[in-house]
């Protein structure tokens, strides 16, 4: 079939913007989280940017090459049909789509089909839940049975065993067994089934907080707590709270409440031919996998988690803070794996970790990319976005366990070759920049009133005056007559290197400043490197 090509939104939206006083959050209720009146923010910090003003065309550019690409994965595994899109900063840029929504009406996949999106919902009920805490509704740290007191009964595996927490939930280290096959089939369970279910007991494989292990069972007791904490289901909450505030007016939990010729049918594919899967109806476990969307509006959400990047000040414009936005990014319990390799072949361990409703992988090369996964009978999505880029990839597929996550991966890939793409850059602070401008006169001068200026008390402690002039003037004399010297490289706003060319050898002078009001210069360090290494 032909590739069904749509360009969503203009290139460059203007965000709406709603403000926030300064000094006071407020939670749209009673409850509102206040910052000290002594607290005071710089007026001199610059959050990183991008030098490439040509990003986004070079994104563009990719996008036949990834149209191709998607269009042969379609085939290679028999999807009835595909939905994938392209988020860069604040928009949607790009989306595609190949087949159809249903076989039998044979309804062509748009950026308006609904698919549902499976695990990818867990993002949502964690972000609800942040959103109780910031409201001053629980703590993360608060037992589950505060709010549940039908888990107050519950059967440790050890005596020393501490009480399964918010936290835990949210996390994936509550000890609950992985229970994909299990919990899948729960979707549509009643409320009262559930409750029955935790009347019963759980059974653990591990104890509560000592290691991580993928549980639904555990996203659907968020979904109750969410529900018991705000008053109402945790489908309204979620919706009113969340997907209103966004605008993502065609996202739902019902399957029956989305258009026929909109709702993407699930199916499987058995013996050369596809098998219509029945769709479940909203139930009690729906926190944990039951949302159903649009690229159109999955792409919202996209854009809203990449607003957290990066840390700035300004007004806020979500329904949460950037900080807790930031949160769910943080990598929790993290698995290593020395063996990895990057996206063309080359060796690059990474640590795994499960943040809030978000998986977190950490590359060896500094790329950091989060990401879900979704899976249910019928259905396959999977999303991952790269916080220091800017850019997001979502696909969706109406086949059971289809391997969304095997192409977006793939779409990373050509995407990354045909644009070049690179990350954000810190600007130098002024503090550091000054101080970097003095520490070259003071190794060429060892002026003392510059000293007493710019050196911190610890700095000839740690090392001799007169063995740091020393070692100095040797690294100066091998390197030859300076040619030219870079500006500041910053790490941080207190830590930067300097790189100086000589005739014969480059140096590499970094430094770091004390956490003083006035910051000083704590350590420099020298490291001599031959022009042709």
């Amino acid at each position: 079939m032909k590739t069904l090509r749509f360009l969503l939104l203009q290139t460059i939206l203007l965000a709406s913007v709603t403000c926030c006083d300064t000094n006071t959050w407020q939670s749209g209720n009673s409850h509102v989280q206040t910052v000290p009146a002594k607290v005071r923010y710089s007026d001199s910090y610059q959050p990183q940017e991008f030098a490439d003003t040509n990003r986004l065309y070079k994104i563009i550019n990719a996008l036949p090459g990834i149209e191709q690409l998607c269009s042969d994965f379609a085939d290679k595994y028999h999807l009835p049909g595909l939905v994938y899109g392209i988020v860069v900063d604040d928009s949607l840029v790009y989306a595609g789509g190949r087949g159809v929504i249903d076989i039998v009406s044979g309804n062509k996949v748009n950026s308006k089909s609904q698919f549902r999106i499976a695990s990818l919902t867990k993002g949502f009920t964690a972000l609800a839940i942040l959103k109780l805490r910031d409201e001053g509704e629980l703590n993360l740290a608060d037992p589950a049975y505060k709010f549940l007191p039908e888990l107050a009964d519950l059967s440790y595996l050890t005596k020393d065993a501490s009480p399964l927490t918010i936290q835990n939930l949210l996390s994936m280290t509550a000890g609950f067994p992985e229970d994909n096959p299990w919990g899948d089939r729960k979707l549509d369970i009643t409320d009262r089934e559930l409750e029955k279910l935790l009347d019963a007991g759980i059974s653990f494989s591990s104890v509560p907080a000592s290691r991580y292990e993928y549980s639904n069972l555990g996203y659907a007791i968020l979904g109750k707590i969410i529900s018991t904490v705000s008053g109402i289901p945790f489908q309204k909450y979620i919706t009113r709270e969340i997907l209103q505030p966004l605008n993502m007016n065609n996202t739902c939990w019902e399957y029956s409440d989305v258009p026929a010729d909109l709702l993407a049918q699930g199916y499987s594919w058995e013996d050369g031919e596809w098998i219509s899967e029945p769709m479940p109806h909203d139930g009690a476990f729906a926190s944990m996998g039951g949302l159903i969307t649009s690229a159109e509006d999955f792409g919202k959400w996209v854009s809203f988690l990449l607003s957290a990047w990066p840390p700035r000040s300004g007004p806020e414009t979500g329904p949460v803070r950037r900080s807790t936005l930031r949160e769910m990014q943080k990598q929790g319990e993290a698995a290593l794996y020395p063996d990895a390799k990057d996206s063309y072949g080359n060796p690059c361990p990474l640590t795994y970790g499960y943040g809030y409703g978000l998986v977190v992988v950490k590359w060896c090369n500094d790329q950091v990319w989060v990401m879900h996964t979704g899976g249910l009978p019928g259905f396959g999505s999977h999303y991952m976005f790269l916080p220091d880029y800017g850019i997001g990839i979502f696909s969706f597929a109406n086949l059971t366990y289809a391997p969304t996550a095997q192409l977006n991966y793939e779409i990373k890939k050509v995407l990354f070759s045909g644009a070049g793409l690179s990350p954000r850059y810190l600007p130098c602070s002024e503090i550091l920049a000054e101080r970097g401008e003095q520490l070259l006169k003071l190794i060429n001068t060892w002026d003392t009133v510059l000293e007493a200026e710019i050196l911190a008390d610890n700095f000839y402690l740690d090392q001799g005056r007169q063995e740091r002039i020393g070692t100095t003037n040797r690294v100066l004399v091998t390197a030859g007559r300076i040619i030219s010297v870079d500006p500041v490289l910053p790490e941080n706003q207190l830590r930067g290197m300097i790189v100086m060319h000589g005739e014969r050898a480059r140096i590499e002078l970094s430094f770091t400043l004390t956490p003083e009001n006035v910051p000083k210069i704590q350590e420099m360090t020298l490291r001599l490197f031959r022009e042709n290494q």
